[in-house]
């Protein structure tokens, strides 16, 4: 129930914030547009000229979760809505700031606004830090993609084995090329795959460090005694998650887009493609470890280590799931099920055995 007398809708951007603010005592609608200054000063003061208390809405994006921290620093609720979620009539096709913030007004004072959970300052610096280590990833495949490509519209193809070892390493060391342009290029697309890889490594020893040493580490630890599941991957699921104990084993599959779509209308019932809401980070870390429940279950070395840091209810619950996990895989090859199919299936279930690891009490 909407307990404050004024809510303030705020259309937040780079440059300017779209204020408007709804008195409910007297149905005044007040509105102006700021700029969020240092600190988000000039809302702040323009927010403390209107008659209290006051409730504050705004949409998730881009500019993060710093005026909400503000806000909540001030003592003034504020609530950052999932953009998403926000209900739009569907023959509204005038979009501007200002109608922005007042339906976010409007919405925010009949509570008809769906939160999003804005994560701690620790959190929210893990996440940079994970998510620079995946981008570092993809920008290493694409600088080798176009290393090989341009050695291959050259004639030169290495049959030595993987790529990208230390045999490949020396067999590039070979290659001469005698035209300026494409020496350069040769040499410039050579340095740029070795500064991503050594920017790789620094990143994955700072995160094994802050994995170990920050909060998320019991969790981290108990994730990854399943299978496919490292420490980058565990710290990365837990800190994109945050909370677990906000859901259920059911309910955090919703959560990650893992579930179909549906649409059903009186008799008729249809189903398709997985909704692919929510963290979209999460959501592939565990479409790749779902695949790595596909080979025979054995208990390895490397699994055996990190079993032996965990507590023995995290290894019991575990090698329950691991078992799971595989016998599903079995069970959909042997139905002929598309392993997109699979593994998506693999990946909802998954969500779950790690929403139990991790709410699991040490």
């Amino acid at each position: 129930m909407f307990t404050e007398r004024t809510s303030v809708g705020l259309d937040v951007h780079a440059r300017s914030i779209r204020a408007s603010a709804l008195d409910s005592l007297t149905g005044e609608l007040f509105e102006q547009t700021v700029a969020p200054g240092e600190d988000y000063r000039p809302v702040m003061a323009w927010i403390a000229r209107l008659p209290g208390p006051v409730a504050v809405a705004y949409e998730a994006g881009p500019t993060g979760f710093g005026l909400a921290r503000v806000l909540g620093e001030a003592g003034i609720r504020c609530t950052v809505a999932a953009p998403s979620k926000i209900n739009r009539a569907p023959g509204d096709r005038v979009k501007t700031d200002a109608r922005d913030a007042r339906l976010l007004a409007r919405l925010l004072r009949v509570e008809d606004l769906s939160p999003v959970v804005v994560p701690t300052i620790e959190q929210e610096s893990a996440r940079d830090l994970v998510r620079l280590r995946f981008d570092n990833r993809s920008d290493l495949m694409s600088a080798r993609h176009r290393l090989g490509k341009l050695l291959l519209r050259h004639g030169h193809v290495y049959c030595g084995g993987r790529a990208w070892t230390r045999a490949h390493e020396q067999w590039m060391n070979q290659i001469r090329f005698t035209d300026l342009g494409t020496r350069v290029a040769f040499s410039e697309s050579r340095e740029l795959v070795t500064h991503l890889q050594a920017r790789r490594d620094r990143l994955d020893e700072q995160i094994a460090v802050l994995a170990a040493s920050s909060s998320f580490a019991p969790v981290v630890t108990r994730l990854c005694c399943l299978r496919g599941i490292a420490t980058l991957t565990g710290f990365a699921l837990a800190v994109e998650v945050g909370d677990w104990t906000r859901f259920t084993g059911s309910s955090i599959g919703a959560f990650l887009g893992l579930t179909p779509t549906e649409h059903s209308s009186g008799g008729s019932r249809r189903q398709g493609g997985i909704t692919k809401a929510g963290n979209t980070h999460a959501r592939r870390l565990l479409i790749e470890s779902a695949w790595l429940h596909k080979p025979r279950y054995v208990v390895g070395k490397v699994l055996q280590e990190r079993w032996d840091a965990a507590p023995a209810a995290a290894r019991v619950r575990a090698d329950e799931g691991n078992r799971r996990l595989h016998h599903r895989w079995v069970q959909f090859e042997t139905r002929g099920k598309k392993h997109t199919v699979a593994t998506t299936a693999i990946a909802r279930e998954l969500a779950g055995w790690c929403w139990s690891l991790a709410v699991l009490e040490a």
